[in-house]
């Protein structure tokens, strides 16, 4: 399976980069997992402006089966992550693509075209933490689902 992480901005710190690099390597084994990132909005744009520019390019570079990390999405442990991904492999789905958005979130219009939503939790994490986050979840995913003792 083909896992995109597609992400607004760049991550800035060297040890949240060596993190993520770190996992989508361990995840290598399991799948194909790439990291996707675009351009921040204009800064001189309104917020609005800002997440209606972004929410279209993270669009535009999804493939797959979407879904789109958002508060307002479901709730899912390491073992529903890991569940969801190993049913979308049974029902032929070759390629998934996460979406990451920017500071000023996503639109309703976004919200509306994929294919699914979820949730990491009420709290509000920094987009280059969350990166960190998201590929840990995959690659406990991967492992689960291959019944190794890694998620204890």
């Amino acid at each position: 399976m083909k896992i995109n992480i597609v992400a607004i901005g760049k991550i800035k710190e060297k040890f949240f980069a060596d993190a993520i690099e770190e996992y989508v390597k361990r995840c290598s084994r399991y799948g194909d997992v790439r990291i996707v990132e675009l351009p921040e909005a204009p800064q001189g744009k309104s917020p609005d402006e800002q997440r209606r520019i972004e929410s279209a390019q993270l669009l535009d570079k999804a493939k797959g089966y979407i879904v789109l990390t958002d508060a307002r999405g479901e709730q899912l442990s390491s073992e529903g992550l890991a569940a969801f991904i190993a049913d979308k492999a049974v029902d032929g789905v070759k390629e998934i693509s996460f979406l990451i958005g920017g500071s000023f979130g996503h639109t309703d219009e976004l919200r509306r075209r994929v294919d699914m939503m979820i949730s990491f939790g009420k709290i509000t994490y920094p987009h280059q933490l969350f990166r960190v986050v998201l590929t840990e979840q995959i690659y406990r995913a991967f492992t689960i689902n291959a019944g190794l003792p890694y998620h204890k």
